[in-house]
Parts: C-alpha cells; structure tokens; sequence
C-alpha cells in the first residue's frame, strides 16, 4: 500500500512538472497573440472607421471642418493605441479581469474627456462572443471563482485562460461602443438616435434584418412599434424601419483577416488540447491518491469488537 501511494505521488509530481511546463508555453504563446491582436485591432479598427466616413457616411464626414476631421482621426488612433496596450499587457497580469473594468487611462487626454463619465459596463460577459472561440478555450470542468487552488494545478491554468479569453472579448467590445460614441459625437453616426436603442442593437444583432457589409460594421434593419401590439394593427397604423450603421469589431473577423493572430489562435488550441489532456490524467491520480489516503485512514480507526 505505501508502494502504490508513492507511486501515484512520483506520477503527481511529474504531471505537476509537466503543467509547469505548459504554463510557460501557455503564457509565451499568449503573449505573442496579444501583441500580434492588438496590432491587428488598431488597423482594422482604423479601415472600419475609414470605410464607414467614406463609403457609408461620406457627407457627414464632408460636414466636418479640416480641424474637426483631424480631432476625430486623432481620438480614433488614441482609443486604438490605448486598446492595443491593455490587449497586450493581459498576458503579464496574474488577475486580467482588472482590465474589463472603468477604463481610467482615458482620463489622462484631454481629447476624450467626454469618456470619463461614461457609465460602467455591468453585464461584462459577452456569452454569445465568448461561445465563438469555445474550441480554444479548455472544457472541463471549471472551478468556482472564489475556490481556493494549489498555485500549479491543471484548474489554476483553466482559470487564468479563461479570464485572459473575457478580458480579450471585453476590452474590444468596450472600444466598439467608445468608437461609435466618439463617432456620434462627431456627427459622423447619427446623435439623435437614442445611446439604447445602438446598445440594443449592438447586443442583439441576430434579432433584426442584417445587411450584408464589410468587416466589423454592424449594419441592422429594426422595425419600430411595440412588440406586443397585433400584426393587423401594426399594419393598420403602418410601420416605420430604420437602418443602423456603427462600429462592432469581432475578433472571428479580426483573427480571419490577420495571419498572425490566426496562427497564434491554433497554437492555442492545441495547448488546450494538451492541458484538456493532463487535466484528466491530474483529476485521475488525485482521485487515486484519495482513495489510497482514505483505505488507510479506515484501516487505521478501524477496531475490531
């Protein structure tokens, strides 16, 4: 009996080696990633802000002043710059979740003031985002958030990835909706139309009649009137459609568009794949360990009548 627990411990300690190893890997690849995402969000960003002043809203943009154009095109890069930097500094952090939060490097510049006061993002989990990049991320079972876990443990890893993988998801959606704030403001996007009715349309895109377009530019069809009223009086008072046009980055397209970033993706699918592996065969050996410690526990208690 002590045999097979010194046993199942000398193939503890090797998988532990093993994790240790991957962990390196994991952080190194996402590293890179990060600093490839981030670039390549600056430029899309940038051809989705471009093709949205000159192809979908060219008299607006006309509208502006030399000095007013220039402004916009400065806040656009600084946002861009500011995103790029918190995207690549996750893979550093031990806690990235810090980084979904209020973005308080905004305040630092004078020509993004009007973001200082902007109300925070409660619901910070993009479920239907996070659902397209499930194959990159590891599957089993996760740990509850407040559970405490050894520093070097299959479950530990699993946590960090997928907290790297919301605050990746969060920091682009946070700069989809600041761009098109700084888009409204300069009557670029249309400021009359209500802040909720762009933020219930940038949440649930599938709902209306999408438009066929290019590269992160949401461009939905909604009919306005109540949901609850009749089809025939809808009819009878005549229904009204308007189209929205704004920014909303996805990081599928981001990922499709960028080598590097797609290759640094499937890198990270297959150290999932390796961790989804030596997780199972952790959870089996700490299994065994138990019972062992626990064949022995019962032994030792034990006392004949």
């Amino acid at each position: 009996m002590v045999g097979s627990r010194q046993r199942i411990e000398q193939d503890l300690a090797a998988l532990e080696e093993t994790l240790t190893g991957l962990n390196l890997e994991f952080r190194s690849t996402y590293e890179d990633y990060l600093t490839a995402l981030g670039q390549a969000v600056r430029k899309q960003l940038i051809l989705a802000c471009y093709h949205l002043c000159t192809q979908v809203t060219p008299d607006a943009f006309l509208k502006l002043s030399f000095n007013e154009r220039q402004k916009m095109q400065h806040s656009v890069r600084l946002l861009a710059a500011i995103s790029q930097e918190k995207l690549r500094s996750l893979a550093t952090k031990e806690d990235p979740s810090a980084d979904v939060e209020e973005d308080e490097d905004l305040e630092e510049y004078d020509e993004l003031a009007e973001y200082e006061n902007r109300e925070e993002d409660d619901n910070i989990d993009d479920d239907r985002d996070i659902e397209e990049q499930e194959d990159s991320i590891i599957h089993y079972q996760y740990p509850a958030i407040n559970q405490e876990l050894p520093a070097n443990s299959p479950e530990t890893l699993a946590r960090w990835q997928r907290t790297i993988e919301k605050a990746i998801f969060n920091i682009i959606k946070q700069l989809s909706r600041d761009i098109n704030r700084l888009l409204q403001q300069s009557g670029i996007l249309s400021n009359q139309l209500p802040e909720q009715v762009l933020e219930a349309a940038y949440q649930a895109e599938s709902s209306g009649e999408s438009v066929a377009g290019p590269p992160h530019l949401l461009n939905i069809i909604i009919e306005t009137g109540s949901s609850s009223e009749s089809k025939s009086l809808r009819e009878t008072r005549g229904s009204t459609t308007i189209q929205i046009t704004a920014i909303k980055l996805r990081l599928s397209e981001i990922e499709f568009a960028d080598v590097a970033t797609s290759t640094y993706r499937q890198q990270i699918r297959n150290l999932s794949v390796r961790l989804n592996t030596l997780g199972r065969d952790y959870q089996k050996k700490r299994r065994e360990l138990a019972v062992v410690e626990a064949e022995s526990a019962w032994r030792s208690s034990w006392l004949e009548d």
